[in-house]
C-alpha cells in the first residue's frame, strides 16, 4: 500500500469508533494554527496531499460528523460520539486529507516538526508559503 517513502499510520478518535490508515512519511511537518477553529480545538494537524493515501475502516462513516462554515471548502470532521476530530479535509487541499498528530497510534512517527501556521490571515500566509 505504501510507497517505499511513506509509512502506513494507523490512527483514530478516542472511543475508536472513528478508525482509519494513512500513507504518510514517517517524519512530517505538523502545523500548529492560529485560526480560531484549530486554536480552539488545539489541533496540530500533517498534510497528505491526496485522499488517495487515506481509508477509513469499515463502519467508521457512520460515526463521523462534518462542521463547515465560511467557503465551506474545509469539511472539519468529529467523531459522533466522543467528538474528537481525528482529520478533516483542509480548504488548502481539498483534495487532500489533514490528519491530527495527537490522534495517530504510537509507533510509525519516527519524527514530527512543528511549525507555526497563521491562519488568522490564512490567504496572505497561503500564498507567501507558495512563493517558497
Amino acid at each position: 500500500m505504501a510507497s517505499d517513502s511513506d509509512v502506513v499510520h494507523r490512527g483514530g478518535c478516542h472511543c475508536r469508533r472513528v478508525r482509519w490508515q494513512v500513507e504518510a512519511p514517517a517524519s512530517v511537518v505538523a502545523w500548529i494554527c492560529n485560526c480560531s477553529n484549530c486554536s480552539m480545538r488545539g489541533n496540530t494537524h500533517f498534510g497528505v496531499p491526496s485522499r488517495d493515501k487515506f481509508r477509513l475502516d469499515p463502519g467508521a462513516e457512520e460515526f463521523i460528523t462534518t462542521y463547515t462554515f465560511g467557503t465551506h471548502t474545509a469539511k472539519h470532521t468529529f467523531c459522533k460520539v466522543c467528538g474528537i476530530s481525528s482529520f478533516y479535509v483542509s480548504r488548502s487541499n481539498p483534495d487532500g486529507v489533514s490528519i491530527t498528530v495527537a490522534c495517530v497510534d504510537p509507533g510509525t512517527l519516527e519524527h514530527v516538526e512543528y511549525k507555526h501556521a497563521d491562519g488568522k490571515n490564512w490567504e496572505a500566509w497561503f500564498a507567501r508559503q507558495q512563493q517558497h
